[in-house]
């Protein structure tokens, strides 16, 4: 079944050390586009998990948020930045002596200095960090690609009902073609006459001859045969189960346009223009959701 490209998932998984969530959210988009946010401690997992998201959806804009929380202690290394805190001492035994302050140079006021005691995390197994943040990944674009298939179900039943709509109001086209050129030689043998006022006759031949013309200038069973055509291609398309289908539908629905913008233009009849009218809105709402899938 045809899947949307809108859709969220999420994955959680704890290793004892730490907490990790991801969620991954997507859009319609043309082509794959992905994009990670996380931690820039975990930056060297970025590739693994684009690789990992990317195997499941061939097309959306795809944001990737990866959390990682409750570090143990095991995560941090607090340093002493000697070469800082020696100059912060050095510096204010000159303050005060300069300033003949008193006051004594401890050790909490040192320790409380901007960077002499730092907290470093420490990720010393990056291929331990890489599988861990792999299994919240998996999990999360599992759930997405559910809730893409399920979107998918909801508007292949919606492309199905439209396509139902052109085909019924196309079939009252088709009724209506045939009696177009009729109503056409009925309006040419009034206006013939009210121009002639009964003073002369146009032989039936003539008017026969104007009618064919007429005819074959509004010709649309051609139009109508294809547009049929397509409407039936759209439906094995929706009911294929094949995936990664929107890009073909995208095209179909072009050509359906086409034929319909046709058949408006060469119907010459104001019924089969308002029928167009309603065809041509049905075939707008359907590239409006065929836009949205995969």
């Amino acid at each position: 079944m045809i899947k949307s490209m809108t859709g969220f998932g999420r994955g959680e998984y704890t290793d004892g050390k730490r907490n990790i969530t991801v969620e991954i959210k997507s859009v319609n988009h043309r082509y794959s586009d992905i994009s990670v946010k996380m931690p820039r401690r975990y930056g060297f997992a970025e590739d693994k998990i684009k690789s990992a998201v990317k195997g499941r959806l061939r097309r959306g804009k795809v944001d990737v948020s990866v959390m990682v929380e409750n570090i143990t202690e095991n995560d941090i290394n607090i340093r002493l930045n000697e070469p800082i805190a020696r100059q912060y001492y050095d510096n204010l035994k000159t303050l005060k002596k300069d300033f003949d302050v008193e006051g004594d140079i401890s050790l909490s006021l040192l320790a409380t200095m901007p960077d002499v005691m730092k907290a470093i995390p420490d990720v010393e197994d990056e291929e331990e960090i890489i599988k861990a943040i792999l299994i919240p990944a998996e999990e999360a674009a599992v759930n997405l690609e559910k809730m893409r298939s399920i979107e998918g179900e909801k508007l292949a039943e919606d492309l199905l009902k439209k396509g139902e709509n052109i085909k019924k109001i196309l079939d009252k086209i088709e009724e209506r073609a045939p009696l177009v050129v009729k109503d056409y030689m009925e309006r040419l043998k009034i206006r013939i006459a009210e121009l002639l006022d009964g003073n002369a006759t146009v032989p039936e031949e003539r008017i026969l001859t104007e009618a064919a013309i007429f005819a074959d200038k509004c010709a649309i069973d051609e139009e109508i045969t294809r547009l049929n055509s397509h409407l039936l291609q759209l439906a094995k398309i929706v009911k294929s189960g094949n995936e990664a289908e929107g890009k073909k539908l995208d095209f179909l629905v072009q050509e359906m346009n086409r034929e319909a913008n046709t058949i408006g233009s060469k119907a010459n009849d104001i019924t089969i223009t308002g029928y167009m009218l309603e065809i041509k809105s049905e075939i707008e709402k359907i590239r409006e959701q065929v836009q949205n899938i995969e």
